[in-house]
């Protein structure tokens, strides 16, 4: 063969092995086309939707709910609108009707303040409504509003015939108020502050054995109101888990826990209450008060919380039982004596219908 045609041989060979390489490196380097979902735009007005799960009595407030588009076929009439509807006019009115995360509020899920059934419906499952008498002193000047927590402290005197114990007790804490004479909603003034004005009663928010405690501690004494500070309530979630006291299941939603949270929170307490005596304010009062005793030889104990009971006597003595009454008569401090004594008693006991024991 021609040296000069082998040479073309070879090159044509050269240049067809070399785009055989080319083209598969190309068809392998490149990537399937992926199939891309157009964006679809939204169809709809805003309506308003709940941002967690409202349960019967919850109180709307501005994180509770929110305006979210919503497809032009499936809106009803008893929608609030965005555009259409005042979000400030629904802000304090309460939720008759339970509503589920991300469900639109209709309107006959709301009661606004001053309708029928409001205060039943601002009501949380087995709470009950109670209202006291308040004054400008009792009441804080005032500064108590619906939606805010309070303590109830009770304030009486513990009479005897010898002094009288001055005393101030919290018999109720973390009490949510419901309304302030006959109004449940707060007064405002055109460029939005807030209206103080006295009133005579409020109506607060109770377990039914709390209403129970109110309605005999008014017959006791004067009730007055302490404010709560609104971080009081993070104060009480931190003791409660503390505590124990919220059991959390490990199984629980994000929604279920953050109602037992709230349900925890929002939880009156009627125990582990506090007390002040006139002898924590003045030296010239005292905390107990000591009865008149009919006789000399009996002595007796200070008295807890305005209750007097008999102490025992400081030395020996010997208790005798005749029927239903019992005395107890000091023998001295020989036991000598002490045992002569016993031994005559004890023999003529039988003969007297007497019981005896003895006291060291």
């Amino acid at each position: 063969m021609d040296k000069k045609k082998l040479i073309l041989l070879l090159g044509a060979l050269i240049v067809a092995v070399g785009t055989a390489f080319a083209a598969r490196s190309m068809f392998a380097g490149a990537a399937s086309p992926q199939a891309e979902a157009a964006p679809v735009e939204p169809q709809g007005p805003k309506v308003l939707v709940a941002k967690r799960g409202l349960p019967i009595g919850t109180i709307i407030t501005a994180d509770a709910v929110s305006y979210q588009l919503w497809p032009q076929e499936l809106v009803q009439d008893a929608y609030f609108i965005d555009g259409e509807s005042n979000m400030e006019a629904l802000l304090g009115t309460v939720v008759r009707h339970a509503v589920t995360a991300g469900e639109p509020v209709t309107q006959g899920s709301l009661v606004s303040p001053g309708d029928r059934g409001f205060l039943a419906a601002a009501l949380g499952p087995g709470m009950r409504a109670v209202t006291i008498a308040v004054s400008a002193k009792t009441g804080v000047a005032g500064f108590v509003f619906p939606g805010d927590r309070i303590d109830l402290m009770l304030t009486q005197a513990i009479t005897s015939e010898e002094q009288s114990l001055q005393t101030t007790e919290t018999i109720l804490q973390n009490l949510r108020v419901l309304a302030t004479d006959q109004s449940t909603e707060t007064t405002t003034t055109e460029d939005g502050r807030t209206v103080v004005s006295a009133f005579r009663t409020v109506t607060l928010e109770v377990t039914p054995r709390i209403a129970e405690k109110i309605a005999v501690a008014e017959t006791m004494g004067t009730l007055s109101l302490a404010l709560r500070s609104i971080a009081d309530s993070q104060a009480e979630l931190e003791r409660s888990i503390a505590a124990g006291e919220i059991d959390v299941p490990d199984d629980a939603t994000v929604e279920e826990e953050e109602r037992i949270i709230r349900q925890a929170v929002a939880r009156p307490r009627d125990g582990a209450t506090t007390f002040v005596t006139g002898a924590d304010v003045s030296r010239f009062q005292r905390r107990s008060q000591t009865p008149r005793s009919d006789s000399a030889n009996t002595a007796s104990a200070p008295m807890s919380q305005g209750v007097s009971a008999p102490a025992r006597p400081a030395g020996p003595a010997v208790r005798v039982t005749r029927g239903q009454s019992t005395t107890v008569t000091p023998v001295g401090s020989s036991g000598a004596i002490l045992h002569g004594q016993e031994r005559a008693i004890g023999e003529a006991a039988p003969n007297m219908g007497l019981g005896i024991s003895t006291l060291r």
